[in-house]
This record gives C-alpha cells, structure tokens and sequence, in this order.
C-alpha cells in the first residue's frame, strides 16, 4: 500500500564507514554494498548480503583497493554479470574495479583507471554510473578536468574493463552527479 515496514538493521562494518554505495548481483542474487573502511586506512571494501524474510546476513568483507578511497558508485553488469565499483583515489584520480560475486564473498580483478590525468585537486568528484541494457556498456559521470562535467564509456571483459574517451556533457561546474538509464529509449539520463 502506502506504507513500509523494516526489520531489525544488521551490521556489515564495525568500524567508521562512509562514502558507501550498494547494488543487487541479479545473476547471484546478493546485494553487494562497497565502502570506505575508516578501521582499515580508508581502504575501498565490498561485502556481500544474503537477504532472507526481513533480514540480511553477510559474508566476509573484501578489501578491491587497498589506497584511501571515496565517492564510490556501483553497477550491476547484467550482460557479464559483474559488479562494478567506481570510485575515486586520494583528491583526484577514478578507479574501477570489477567483482565476481561467488556465494557470500567476492573477488576483484586489478583497478582501472578512468579519469588518472591529475593536476587537477578535487577532480573525479560526485561520480554516478548506471548500465546501459541496450549497448551492454558501463557509463560513468564525474566532475573532470577543470571541473565540467564528464561522461565515459567502459566494456567490461571478464574480471577487468576497459574505457573510450572522455566528453564533456556540461562545461560548467558538475557537482552532486545522478544518472539513470531509460529502458525504453535506450538513453543514459545524468
């Protein structure tokens, strides 16, 4: 109807976390939540979730990078069925990594970099990602190189992704990014 009821909230991480971003592994059917572990140097870390009736239990956390991390986004890449992770590295640089989800855990390939220019303090900031059903490819929005607006494109091949060139969608400041893809036009909204 109208209304919404919750059970009891589960724990996933005891530490301080932050920056967190959470996506549904269709094919493995677990939600899939990545973070920024403040317990364990700000490291990017994912842990998987089994949800039953009205709770949720977990697995063992994962960290897929082992640098401080913030400004994480996630997909599900129904095509490869993989998880990707977005996020960004120290002040300036994005990441992804991809994830196999394999029963209540999950494994990574290497990182790869989608927006490693520098120079430029407080880039790959506000980072949104969906994926695109019609073209089977991963978008990813971000503030970029003198701060507009930017969007790529990744493919992603077995535990790794590869990216086009970057474009601008907006030459003005881009902050506070959202994106969302529409199904029945087969464009990417941000």
């Amino acid at each position: 109807g109208t209304s919404i009821t919750f059970g009891t909230p589960v724990v996933f991480e005891s530490a301080s976390t932050e920056a967190t971003a959470a996506v549904y592994d269709a094919n493995a059917q677990k939600v899939v939540i990545g973070y920024t572990d403040n317990g364990n140097s700000a490291y990017g870390t994912a842990i998987v979730g089994t949800v039953s009736g009205d709770s949720i239990s977990f697995g063992s956390a994962t960290v897929y990078s082992s640098n401080p991390t913030d400004k994480h986004t996630a997909v599900f890449d129904s095509n490869s069925n993989k998880v990707v992770f977005s996020y960004r590295v120290g002040y300036e640089t994005g990441y992804s990594s991809v994830g196999t989800v394999s029963g209540t855990g999950i494994s990574f390939g290497s990182a790869v970099g989608f927006n490693t220019g520098g120079g430029n303090i407080g880039s790959t900031f506000s980072i949104a990602s969906v994926f695109d059903t019609t073209n089977n490819k991963v978008v990813i929005f971000y503030r970029g190189v003198d701060n507009d607006g930017q969007g790529i494109v990744g493919t992603v091949s077995g535990t790794s992704i590869s990216f086009g060139t970057a474009v601008d969608y907006t030459s003005n400041t881009a902050n506070y990014n959202e994106a969302v893809f529409d199904p029945d036009t087969g464009k990417v909204i941000i």
